[in-house]
This record gives C-alpha cells, structure tokens and sequence, in this order.
C-alpha cells in the first residue's frame, strides 16, 4: 500500500526539537546527550544481538549487556514520566546455544525502577531452519513504562471482533452487543511478517523492522507531535512509523549507507510514494491442496479408532 501522507518533513543530523526528523550518524549515546531529560515520549527500537551480523562486532556477552545498560540508562534519562520504553530483542548464540537477551536485559530496567507492562510475543513465519533445535519465529518486545501514570490508548490499535455480533444473554444488557464497537485489544502475541525478500518494505538491511510491528506502539503509546527515538535507527522504519501518524522522530546509525537508505525512504513518504504493508492486514495463508499419497489411497477417509 503505498502511503497518502504527502507533506513536508524537515530533517536534520543534529538534534533539533522544531524539526519532525533526526538522523545522526554515529555512537547513539552521542544523539541522546543532544536530547534534553524528560522530553522523550516512546523509545522504541531493536539493538544488535550480538551474533555478528554486518553492522556489529561480536563481543563477549558481558561487554555486549555492559553497552546496552548505558544505552538503556541514557533513554531513561530523555524520557518523559509518561514515556515508555519497547526494546526488541531475539537471542544471542553461543556454540549452538541460546540466550534470550529480554531476560538478561531485565535487571538492567528493574534497578532504574521501570516496570515492564507486556512481554509482547512477535510471532513471524519465516527464517532460518535449524537441525538441532526447532527453528526460532519469535522474538520478544519487552514494554517498560518510566511511572504508573503512563501514556496508553487502546482505541487506535483495536483490530477486528471475532464474534462481532456477539451479545449480552441476560442482565439489563441483554440483547446489547457485550464486544467494543471499535475492535478488540490486540492482546500481547502478534502474528506479523517479518520484512524478508519477497516483502514490500524490504530494503538491503539484513535485519529490517516491519513498519506496522512499530506503528502499533507508535499509536498505542503517544499522541501526535510526541517524541519517538530510536538509538538504532538502521534504515528508518521507526522515525517512518512516527512520521505516518504525524510523531517527531529521532535516531541514529554508525552506518552510513543505512541512514542514506533511511533518507530515500522518508522522501518517498513525503511524496506519498512509500509503499508498506498495512498494520492489521492477516497474514497470507496459502490454500491447502489435499494430495494422494499412499496413506489416503490405504486408508481413504475410514476411522482409525
């Protein structure tokens, strides 16, 4: 679908809080000093895991929780008491096997004194096949909140009824619908694709967030002209999620050609060119073709019991 926003969006390399967009190139802690405490809605964003993927040099795991605590320690430091914090995590590998990073990152926002609200479950269909293990379709966005008076509307994010026609059965409402008009909560496990060859949001980025995974906490979490930062912006899709639903954006990337790519992403939005998948649309499934095989032609449709 390609987008309708079609305005203009100011954009600088430095922080600045009257323009909509930020892309700094270099150490992201460089970009959160820039940003002045308590002035920061939603950080949102999805860090290196640490399996030495092109953008990264793999560390120790120790090293690697270490700069993660003072990236972590820094948004905290930026957000608002409303704010929220989502950080999107898989696991980290080490000779075949895994460690999930949510967990070992929990302390690090316990002790700020954050409290995480969903471990929301991001459930995609495709990946890497193992043989030694079941092959991973998950990973997980812990959700922190900086108080217990934070920032959360439901509305925007409602996806469609399963029984919309549902009814009260007794009681003053009976014969009243008992679901919410508007949709119901999207509850905490989502099944969006993840942005592989053949999506229509993919670019050269190996490990590319869909836009839709982030415009569901963009809406749910903020209101319009909030601030978004992401202190691993990569080619963009955070600050394009804000930018959609009229959000500033900040973010920043050590590389290069992925803040370029993040540019041309943001110009296309401009001219109302950009083309993503739409937030609620189902998942694809393909139609099941019941083939012969030497089971059906034995058995045919007889009981086995």
């Amino acid at each position: 679908m390609a987008s309708m926003h079609k305005k203009a969006i100011t954009l600088g390399e430095n922080y600045n809080q009257h323009q909509d967009v930020t892309l700094y190139q270099g150490n992201c802690i460089e970009l959160l000093q820039q940003i002045p405490s308590n002035s920061v809605q939603l950080v949102v964003t999805s860090p290196p895991y640490n399996i030495g993927k092109e953008y990264e040099k793999k560390q120790r795991l120790h090293a690697y929780l270490d700069f993660q605590q003072e990236v972590i320690e820094a948004c905290y430091r930026i957000l608002k008491p409303q704010g929220s914090i989502c950080w999107q995590t898989g696991n980290y590998v080490e000779s075949g096997a895994i460690v999930p990073l949510d967990i070992r990152l929990y302390p690090i926002f316990e002790a700020l004194g954050m409290k995480m609200r969903n471990r929301i479950i991001w459930r995609y269909g495709h990946g890497l096949h193992a043989s030694k293990r079941f092959s991973g379709r998950y990973e997980t966005i812990s959700w922190f909140t900086k108080s217990d008076d934070y920032f959360f509307n439901l509305d925007p994010v409602r996806v469609p009824q399963k029984y919309p026609n549902k009814k009260h059965f007794k009681g003053n409402k009976k014969g009243a619908l008992s679901c919410h008009p508007l949709g119901k909560n999207p509850e905490d496990v989502w099944d969006i694709p993840n942005v592989k060859n053949n999506h229509i949001e993919k670019t050269e980025h190996p490990c590319q967030f869909p836009v839709g995974l982030i415009e569901r906490l963009v809406l749910a979490m903020t209101a319009e002209n909030d601030l978004v930062v992401d202190p691993f912006v990569g080619v963009g899709t955070s600050a394009l999620a804000a930018l959609l639903h009229n959000r500033r954006s900040a973010g920043a990337d050590i590389e290069p050609k992925y803040l370029a790519i993040a540019k041309k992403r943001i110009a296309l939005l401009a001219q109302g060119k950009l083309k993503t998948r739409p937030m609620n649309k189902p998942v694809y499934e393909p139609k099941q073709q019941v083939k012969s095989s030497a089971f059906f032609a034995t058995y045919g449709g007889a009981s086995l019991t």
